[in-house]
C-alpha cells in the first residue's frame, strides 16, 4: 500500500491515465474512470460497476474519493440558487445555479476566498483560504446540475477566487467538464474570468480548446483601476491591452471585458472616454454590470440611465456591448457577492 493516499480529485487527465498504466490497466479504463467521476459523480469506487473488482480495490487503496457536502441552499425570487459546499477538509465554498428557459448556467469557484482584494467584491474581504482541486470545481457543477435536475449548458469560473492563480487545476477542471466522458459541455460554453493576470492570459491563448475568456477591467483609467483592483497593479493597462490584442490575433476569439459600474467611482464621462479609447480597435465585447450591493463596501449602484448611456456610447463607437441582467441579488448570489458563509 502506498505511503500516502492521494485525493483522486487532485488528478488531471494525464495523471489518471498514468496512474492506471502503473496498475497495468489498458488505456480505455481512463475513459471509464472519468465517466464515473465526472459524468456520473459517484461517491465511492464500489459504485464503478464496469470496473473489475480488483481494480476498484486497488483504486481504493491508492486514492481518497468523496463529494462535497451541501451545507445550505438559498433560492432567489428569480429562480437562481446559491449553494454553500463543505469540502473534504472542512473548507467551504460557494457556487450558483442560474436557470434561463431550457438553459442552466453554473457559476463555480476556483479558490476558497481570493487574494486579489478587489474593493467591490465580497469574496476578497476574507482573503484566500486555499486553491481548489480540479475535481472540487467539477463537483460544484455536478452538484448544482443534480439539485436542479437539469443538464448544465454553460459553466463559468466567475465564483470565488482568481482562476489563473490556480491555472493548472482550472484547466484540468475545464477539460473534465468538456470531455464527452465527463460533463460534455462545449468548450465555447466554458468561460474563465480573470482579474487580468497577464501570464495566465498568454498561456490560455495557447490551449488547443476554444474555451472563452473574460477579463475584469472595471476601469480604463490606471489610477482608478489600481485603487479598486490592487491585486493587478503590477500589470498596467497598456500591457493588458497588448496581451488582449495578441490573444484576439492568436485565437480569433473575442474576449469579454467585464465592467462593473459603481456610482462616483468609474462612471464619469472621463472614465467612459477612457473605456472607449481602450476598446476601440480591440477585438472584444464589453459586459456592463451595474454594481451589486456588497456589505461593508462604500460603492453604490449607478442610475439605470447612466448604465444605458455607457452602453449607447460604446455602441456608437462600434464597440460590441451588453448590460448584464441581475440575477440572485436578493440572496447575495450576484456578481461580487459570494462570501462562503452561512446565511444569517
Amino acid at each position: 500500500m502506498p505511503d500516502e493516499v492521494r485525493d483522486i480529485k487532485s488528478l488531471d487527465l494525464n495523471d489518471i491515465e498514468s496512474g492506471l498504466a502503473d496498475l497495468g490497466e489498458p488505456r480505455f479504463r481512463t475513459r471509464q474512470l472519468v465517466r464515473w467521476l465526472y459524468g456520473r459523480g459517484v461517491a465511492g469506487f464500489d459504485e464503478m460497476t464496469d470496473l473489475p473488482q480488483a481494480l476498484r480495490s486497488s483504486l481504493a487503496e491508492r486514492y481518497r474519493l468523496g463529494r462535497p457536502v451541501l451545507v445550505t441552499r438559498e433560492v432567489s425570487a428569480d429562480g437562481t440558487r446559491k449553494y454553500l459546499w463543505r469540502l473534504s477538509d472542512g473548507t467551504t465554498v460557494e457556487s450558483v445555479g442560474i436557470p434561463a428557459g431550457d438553459r442552466l448556467t453554473v457559476c463555480y469557484s476556483t479558490q476558497a476566498g481570493c487574494a486579489m482584494g478587489c474593493t467591490f467584491c465580497a469574496t476578497g474581504r476574507s482573503g484566500l483560504t486555499r486553491s481548489l482541486l480540479p475535481g472540487e470545481m467539477v463537483d460544484q457543477v455536478l452538484g448544482v446540475a443534480t439539485d436542479m435536475r437539469s443538464r448544465v449548458s454553460n459553466a463559468v469560473a466567475m465564483g470565488q477566487g482568481e482562476p489563473f492563480a490556480n491555472y493548472d487545476s482550472t484547466l484540468a477542471a475545464l477539460r473534465f467538464m468538456n470531455s464527452p466522458d465527463g460533463m460534455g459541455i462545449g468548450a465555447r460554453h466554458l468561460t474563465v474570468s480573470t482579474c487580468g493576470l497577464l501570464p495566465g492570459i498568454r498561456r490560455f491563448s495557447t490551449e488547443p480548446e476554444q474555451f472563452t475568456l473574460a477579463v475584469s477591467l472595471h476601469s480604463a483609467v490606471q489610477t482608478t483601476r489600481d485603487a479598486i483592483m490592487p491585486g493587478v497593479r503590477r500589470y498596467p493597462l497598456h500591457q493588458l491591452r497588448e496581451v488582449l490584442a495578441a490573444y484576439g490575433t492568436d485565437t480569433g476569439r473575442r474576449p469579454t471585458l467585464e465592467y462593473a459600474l459603481a456610482a462616483g467611482t468609474n462612471d464619469s464621462d472621463a472614465e467612459l472616454r477612457a473605456l472607449v479609447d481602450f476598446c476601440r480597435g480591440l477585438l472584444c465585447h464589453v459586459n456592463l454590470i451595474p454594481m451589486n450591493p456588497v456589505e461593508g463596501s462604500r460603492t453604490a449602484r449607478p442610475e439605470d440611465a447612466r448604465v444605458r448611456s455607457f452602453a449607447a456610447a460604446l455602441a456608437s463607437a462600434g464597440i460590441e456591448c451588453s448590460i448584464r441582467a441581475e440575477r440572485g441579488a436578493d440572496i447575495n448570489a450576484a456578481c461580487g457577492q459570494l462570501r462562503q458563509r452561512h446565511p444569517a
